[in-house]
This record gives structure tokens, sequence and C-alpha cells, in this order.
């Protein structure tokens, strides 16, 4: 009888396998400070799609929908997840990304993130009515007793974010929003002091409240 492999070897096996195909892939082109659609069509295809789709769409809700985000966005994340010289850890602790982040080069980097910034999101919706209130509350006006700007203020009414700036947020899914949320209060990710002040001044019902506003903004 076969033995189901461990998770965390399947991974292990996963990075050996992929890492050995990026590895004997094709250069992205002459101009290295070029994006090339193509190999990050290639990658996502290759180190992407289980997780986040070939298209930048989800197919679960633990982890974010990437079409349609704006590249500079992506590539700065991507950096975040790898320790930086002199640092002791990743201003975004994750090791699953850690790992494929790894094996990208500055320029697969930048291919991947035009990729799927080209892409067209299929967005997610907002399911609780008990919440879309005071979500909406946050969103627009903040919570001027604690101290909370408006989520719109940065990311704009519609959640569509500024370029280089702020990501794109409308029609993310909640459940991803609140987890990242919680992970910013908890100190867990560490790469915007911004939004571990404004996680920091919220509960976990207006948490909840805004990540599922977010989730059906247009």
């Amino acid at each position: 009888m076969l033995r189901a492999r461990p998770l965390a070897a399947v991974v292990a096996i996963t990075f050996v396998l992929v890492g050995s195909a990026v590895a004997q892939a094709p250069g992205s082109g002459s101009d290295p400070g070029r994006p090339d659609p193509k190999r990050g069509a290639q990658l996502a295809q290759e180190i992407c799609v289980a997780c986040h789709g070939a298209d930048g769409n989800s197919p679960t809700p633990a982890n974010p929908n990437l079409a349609g985000q704006h590249p500079d966005y992506l590539v700065k994340q991507l950096g975040n997840f790898k320790v930086k010289a002199g640092a002791q850890a990743a201003e975004r602790a994750n090791p699953i990304m850690a790992g494929f982040a790894a094996m990208l080069s500055d320029a697969d980097v930048r291919s991947v993130a035009a990729h799927y910034s080209a892409q067209t999101l299929k967005p997610a919706a907002a399911k609780s009515k008990d919440l879309v209130a005071l979500g909406q509350r946050i969103y627009r006006g903040g919570v001027a007793a604690k101290g909370v700007p408006a989520c719109a203020g940065c990311h704009g009414p519609s959640g569509a974010g500024i370029p280089a700036l702020y990501p794109q947020l409308h029609g993310q899914y909640a459940e991803y929003t609140e987890a990242q949320l919680v992970a910013f209060r908890q100190g867990e990710r560490r790469n915007s002091a911004q939004m571990t002040t404004i996680a920091e001044r919220l509960s976990d019902r207006e948490i909840k409240a805004v990540s599922d506003y977010i989730a059906g903004l247009r």
C-alpha cells in the first residue's frame, strides 16, 4: 500500500523540481530591466499556479487573488519574503513563499508581476449582511475614537489602490484580508509600519467587518 508523503516532504520536493525547471529555463530577454510577459506567464504556470492560479485568480480564499494587482506592489511583496542582508528574518514570514521567492531572479520577479497585473480579476464578494454597515463605516470614515483613518484615504473609494504606493484591495477574499490584518496586529507581518499601527487599533469584529466589505467593493 502506498503511503501519502508528509506535507513538508511534498513542499520540499516541489521546491527541488520547480527550482530545477526555473534554473534551466531561458533568460527573460536582451533587456534585463524590462519585464517579459511571456516569461512571467511561464513562471506563473510552473511556480504560482497551485496557490494563485495561472491567471492570478486564486482557487482558495487562503491565498490572495493577484490578478490586476499593481506590479510594483507585487515586486515589493516578493522582495519582502526574502531575508535581507543583515536581517534576522524576512519582513513577511512565510516559509512557502520564502522558498518560491528565493527561486526568482530580479528579472523573473518583474516579469511574473507584470504578467499577473495584466490579468483580469474575478472578484470575491461580501458575505455578511450583519457586518456590512460596520465595514462600510470603517472603510469610508475610519474609527475616529481609536485614531483609525479611513481605508479609502489610501486605497481609494473603490479599493483600486494607488500604483507604487498602495495595493488594490477590491474583490480580495475576505478571509485573506482578515488574516493579513491580524498578522499586522500581532507583529507577524512587518513590512508596513502604517498598517501595523492601524491593525493594532482594530478589534476582531472590526477587522472581520472591513475585510468582508472590501471583498464586495467594485
